[in-house]
């Protein structure tokens, strides 16, 4: 029993139920921030959002929604995991280097933790419990069948 808990890695179906959860949790709390800017461009207040390295604040806003909230639905399907996990990770870059770059870093935490797990499922993927997984495996059996 003590052995387990020196052992550097966990069962795999341990691994891939943990990597669903922090995929799952983190997509819905990006939502929760992607939402509110969906609402802001269907709305009809004038646009009032950061113009960032020279675009329009509707098409900067554009930006951070579809990062934020259409990459976030794809991230928590584990559907295109990987390229959805790009602009996620980008738009991160820029509110953590760019946006609030004067910020002490206590300020700037929640970017940043964001734009780690962007990393993480960029380079990790959804993990065995998603829908890329099940579309590598239709993927690979059909073309052994062919």
């Amino acid at each position: 029993m003590m052995t387990k808990l020196f052992q550097p890695f966990a069962s795999e179906r341990l691994t891939d139920v943990t990597v669903l959860i922090l995929r799952v949790s983190f997509a819905f709390l990006l939502i929760t921030h992607g939402f509110p800017k969906l609402s802001k461009l269907l709305g009809e207040q004038p646009i009032e959002f950061a113009a960032v390295f020279g675009m329009s604040p509707g098409f900067s806003l554009t930006m951070a929604m579809l990062a934020e909230f259409g990459c976030a639905v794809l991230l928590a399907l584990g559907l295109f995991t990987r390229i959805a996990a790009i602009p996620i990770f980008a738009t991160m870059m820029v509110i953590f280097f760019h946006i609030h770059s004067g910020m002490p870093l206590s300020n700037r935490e929640l970017p940043l933790v964001y734009l780690v797990l962007g990393f993480f499922f960029m380079v990790h993927g959804a993990g065995n419990y998603s829908l890329d997984a099940v579309l590598s495996k239709k993927l690979t059996h059909s073309a052994r069948n062919t």
